[in-house]
């Protein structure tokens, strides 16, 4: 069987300026960045905002196993199969972090015969704007040390820094420092850590931004600090904000690649759902919705993660309602869910993915909470058994869930016309009622609170002393009426990544809280979650490199 990359290298990929007119771009819309990218001016919007907006469709799936769900080969092969259909469709997926490239995950721009190319350079250095995001967050970082080397004008309390540096890799070793060591030319020493940049607030800055003003605006709402009298010390305090902005004036714009089978994507954006808010860009999305009829967009993980962010925040943001939910389902992780080793998948075992479903429904429940409609999508696995597939659709069928058999990895856009075909009917025949989960008035415990017991199925929420201590000075700074970002474990509904299926009842403790003033939510941290992740015994990287044409292989 060819690995994804060999299909991918194998793919006659169409001149971007093709898939640019395809999309509905014209000349000077866009900037070609190379053959087969290209950067959108975000001055389109003033043109093409007249059109009326297509259906927005949001992807999510159960919670994540080392089996595989497929939810970006998902959203590719809805758009695929639509465009197949005779439908204006496009789609758009976030940008792959480096850090799960070549760690546990590889690559992370789809896979088989749904992908978006060209997938070397999307899971590589693609446009640079990781690296922008990066650049960007450091300055802040160094220009806000430098400051107190040169007399801290600002009273800034060194144990109360709150902006520390990101880099776009796994290095747990970097998770906790100190800096400033070697003498008084080297600086004030204190300590500091690296998070990984999917994690940045500058990321969901990037994402939730409308225009180059708004980031601006947004930057400098970013509070990087507290002084000694415990006031907050904002990022355009340090006069730095201008700067920062002009190293995202190009990160801000959407990339524009292309499908497997020609289709437009954007590709645009990468912050993590069990630590960000796990969306693309606001703009790509914006921009993909009047361009097209059907827009197939993802959000990270599980719906506990990045379905119920995206409606919580992403939505109650940008005004940006979904259509209509695709929660992708395998046997293969209905079959973990109820209770098989990894090593024993391929064995049939009808009453492990009856067990599993637990975990299914549960999410159906979530996404059902929204009040918008939702479809069941098969993923098929090579060696799937077909029993085991009947019995998802009968359970499905059970609970009166449209549910349809996807097979886009190995066949394309044609592998997933039943779920294309399925999601058009509920469009137009299901009620849609969208509604977020809780009002901007609630305090924040208030919300952290129903999260964790609508949405998780907690009993009890119990808040450490830090937790509550920074929770309590939040409200009093005046963020209370912002939403909530939960840093979360993605492989349980928990929050403790061993507690499989459909637990309820459990207790869950928000240890610590932190403040995303610039992007506009709160975030608290449960169990043992870390901004910084660190690789795997056995990292991906070991198995890429280049053959002799300078080619890259074993990326994924």
């Amino acid at each position: 069987m060819e690995s994804d990359i060999e299909i991918a290298q194998k793919a006659t990929l169409e001149n971007i300026e093709v898939i640019a007119d395809r999309a509905g771009l014209k000349i000077g819309d866009y900037t070609p960045w190379g053959a087969f990218k290209a950067k959108i001016d975000l001055k389109v919007m003033e043109r093409i905002e007249k059109e009326p907006k297509g259906h927005l469709v949001l992807v999510t799936t159960t919670s994540p196993t080392p089996a595989g769900e497929g939810k970006t080969t998902m959203t590719i092969g809805l758009a695929q199969a639509l465009v197949l259909q005779g439908e204006k469709a496009m789609l758009g997926i976030r940008e792959p972090s480096m850090g799960p490239v070549f760690g546990i995950k590889g690559g992370a721009a789809g896979g088989g015969y749904s992908q978006v190319l060209p997938m070397e350079d999307i899971n590589l250095h693609f446009t640079g704007d990781m690296h922008a995001i990066t650049s960007a967050h450091n300055l802040l970082a160094a220009v806000l040390n430098n400051h107190m080397h040169h007399g801290n004008k600002l009273d800034i309390d060194p144990r109360r820094i709150k902006w520390h540096r990101v880099m776009d890799m796994n290095d747990r070793s970097l998770r906790n420092m100190v800096i400033g060591l070697g003498g008084e030319k080297s600086g004030m020493p204190q300590e500091d850590s690296f998070d990984i940049t999917a994690a940045s607030e500058v990321m969901a800055i990037i994402c939730l931004s409308s225009d180059l003003k708004d980031l601006r605006e947004r930057l400098g709402r970013v509070i990087v600090a507290y002084d000694r009298k415990g006031d907050p010390i904002f990022a355009e305090q340090l006069r730095v904000v201008g700067a920062m902005t002009m190293l995202l004036r190009e990160a801000i714009r959407p990339n524009l690649v292309q499908t497997i089978e020609g289709v437009p994507a954007f590709v645009h954006g990468g912050p993590f759902a069990n630590i960000a808010h796990g969306t693309s860009s606001y703009l790509s999305t914006k921009i993909g919705l009047h361009l097209s009829d059907y827009f197939i967009t993802e959000a990270g993980f599980g719906s506990d993660l990045g379905a119920e962010k995206f409606f919580n925040i992403f939505a109650r943001t940008t005004g940006l309602i979904p259509s209509a939910v695709i929660l992708v389902v395998t046997t293969r992780s209905l079959k973990m869910h109820g209770g098989v080793a990894k090593a024993d998948l391929s064995d049939i075992n009808v009453l492990a993915v009856r067990k599993g479903a637990a975990n299914m429904s549960r999410h159906l429940g979530i996404i059902q909470l929204f009040g918008v409609p939702v479809v069941v999508a098969i993923n098929l696995f090579e060696n799937d058994h077909e029993d085991e597939v009947q019995e998802i659709k009968r359970l499905c069928e059970g609970m009166g869930i449209p549910v349809a058999i996807s097979d886009h990895h190995a066949s394309g856009g044609k592998g997933s016309l039943e779920v294309a075909t399925k999601l058009k009917e509920v469009i137009k025949n299901c009620p849609h009622c969208f509604n977020t989960l809780y009002p901007d008035t609630l305090s924040l415990k208030e919300k952290i609170e129903y999260i964790c017991h609508n949405v998780y199925g907690a009993g009890k929420v119990q808040f450490t002393v830090d937790a509550v201590r920074r929770m309590d000075r939040f409200e009093d700074m005046g963020y209370g009426h912002l939403p909530i970002c939960m840093a979360k474990t993605q492989y349980s509904l928990s929050d403790n990544p061993k507690l499989l299926g459909s637990p309820m009842k459990f207790k869950i403790t928000i240890r610590d809280m932190m403040l995303s003033a610039g992007a506009g939510f709160v975030i608290p941290l449960t169990g043992s979650i870390m901004r910084m992740p660190g690789l795997p015994r056995e990292p991906a990287a070991e198995k890429m490199g280049v053959d002799e044409e300078g080619r890259a292989v074993g990326l994924f």
